[in-house]
């Protein structure tokens, strides 16, 4: 039950074939006789539409006070052995991560708590309790991951994406932008609305060889806010793992609780 909850907090995504980029200095070139003029020109309208676009993703993130979920998982681990379980969701930005998760007949399994510092699991099915600092998140998951990032993972925020832009391409009404980051590639597709679709990642350290991809799909505009109810994921480095992420309900900036006490006859892992 421990991994999936990882599952739930840690988003590293499904493969997609992607068209491939082009740079910067020769996306919107053509063949011109005025020479340099022209090519600076085309420069400059390079960077100004990756700069419009950019800024235009960014003004699509969810800003929330609270955030509350009922959502379904389906998952396949590094053994191509299946699951579904039924999960609860409790947020409250830059301070607390809740999840509950129910397995067979609706029984609660594993609750967990994220804090800034700290991670806390009940395993209610052995009853064993684990606590942990938040650097427990990335030796788990090997991941670059804090509250804040988890957060933006689950709420369906762009995650890994660094100003830095080296190119991007043109396909229908999509656009991809490729930014480098310090560990990952980032290869972010956004729809005309410049909502986020899908999101590739590659590894820096090639030793490594961390993949994933993160799809987005069934956006619903709530209260001024645009929700991606359907998330495919699929995370890749020694084996892989695939998960379907569906969210039955959801809101936003409600009171809420988060309730977490340790029973008294568990044990402490």
């Amino acid at each position: 039950m421990i991994r999936v909850f990882f599952i739930l907090s840690v988003f590293i995504l499904v493969f997609i074939s992607c068209k491939p980029t082009k740079k910067i200095q020769t996306a919107i070139i053509r063949k011109d006789t005025t020479g340099t003029a022209s090519l600076d020109h085309a420069k400059e309208d390079s960077t100004l539409f990756i700069k419009k676009t950019y800024h235009a993703a960014l003004a699509n993130h969810i800003d929330y006070r609270t955030f509350s979920a009922k959502l379904n998982v389906d998952y396949i681990d590094a053994d191509d052995k299946k699951y579904n379980v039924n999960a609860n969701l409790r947020m409250y930005k830059d301070s607390a991560i809740w999840i509950s998760v129910n397995a067979i007949f609706g029984i609660e399994g594993l609750r967990a708590l994220i804090t800034r510092d700290s991670v806390k699991i009940l395993d209610k099915q052995n009853k064993l309790y684990t606590g942990r600092s938040i650097e427990f998140l990335q030796e788990v998951s090997a991941l670059p991951v804090d509250l804040s990032t988890l957060q933006d993972l689950l709420i369906g925020n762009a995650v890994f994406l660094d100003s830095n832009i080296v190119s991007y391409s043109k396909f229908d009404n999509l656009v991809s932008l490729l930014s480098i980051g310090k560990v990952f590639k980032n290869l972010i597709t956004l729809s005309d609305d410049n909502l986020v679709q899908r999101i590739k990642l590659d590894d820096l350290d090639e030793l490594r060889n961390r993949t994933g991809d993160l799809t987005y799909a069934d956006y619903e505009n709530k209260k001024g806010m645009n929700f991606s109810k359907i998330r495919k994921i699929s995370f890749a480095e020694k084996k892989k793992l695939d998960i379907r992420l569906e969210f039955k309900q959801y809101n936003f900036n409600e009171d809420l609780t988060f309730p977490f006490s340790i029973p008294k006859n568990y044990k402490t892992n």
